[in-house]
């Protein structure tokens, strides 16, 4: 026989990651374990327990921005369709992503960037965003370093786990030396699955408070 409750399997994942994670579990507080065990859930490479980074303030940052109606910059559609919408809804909370839009399209032509520059660039332009996911672009990042800069506009924190070989790891780097709270994966690896799973964590928290 196999396992078919999804909850039952879910769990039974759970207790195998923390019992594989050893005395690992020990170095995370009880807010980041269940994140670590999620990300871990979703790619089943224990390596992410080495490489995960947490501001120390993020979790409880996201929790409080969420809960207050607050929303999401992703800087993927496939970030925007993993988090949760149903438990983002019951916040009265919601995801955006532009990477897509035409007005996005026209200004990453006219000014010679990427669409995921474009894209940060209207997210901050919108006043209910305050946190950014962002699992694919390291110009992402670079950009929203430079607008916070330039417009001393701050996010209330960044998810940033940027997954590729040009300029992710070097881009994380910058993330974590930014004064905002985040989450951030060190390295090449992350992906939006990644930012995904952290976000599905904290609102699995949420909920359960």
């Amino acid at each position: 026989m196999y396992m078919k409750n999804p909850e039952g399997i879910e769990s039974k994942s759970f207790a195998i990651i923390k019992e594989e994670l050893g005395d690992k579990v020990s170095l995370f507080s009880e807010e980041e374990l269940p994140l670590v065990q999620r990300v871990i859930h979703t790619t089943a490479d224990f390596e992410y327990a080495d490489l995960i980074r947490f501001h120390p303030q993020a979790i409880s940052v996201i929790r409080e921005s969420l809960a207050v109606g607050e929303e999401i910059y992703a800087d993927t559609s496939m970030i925007a369709t993993a988090i949760n919408r149903r438990k983002l809804a019951a916040l009265d909370s919601q995801v955006h992503q532009y990477v897509h839009d035409e007005d996005v399209w026209a200004m990453a032509k006219a000014e010679g960037i990427t669409r995921s520059m474009a894209a940060i660039e209207k997210a901050m332009k919108n006043d209910k965003i305050t946190i950014y996911a962002i699992g694919n672009a390291p110009t992402a990042i670079y950009r929203l370093k430079e607008l916070i800069e330039a417009t001393g506009k701050r996010p209330k924190a960044i998810v940033g786990a940027p997954v590729g070989f040009v300029g992710a790891a070097e881009s994380k780097e910058v993330l974590m030396e930014m004064d905002i709270p985040y989450i951030s994966i060190q390295g090449r690896k992350g992906g939006s699955p990644v930012v995904a799973a952290i976000f599905n964590a904290i609102l699995k928290g949420i909920e359960a408070q």
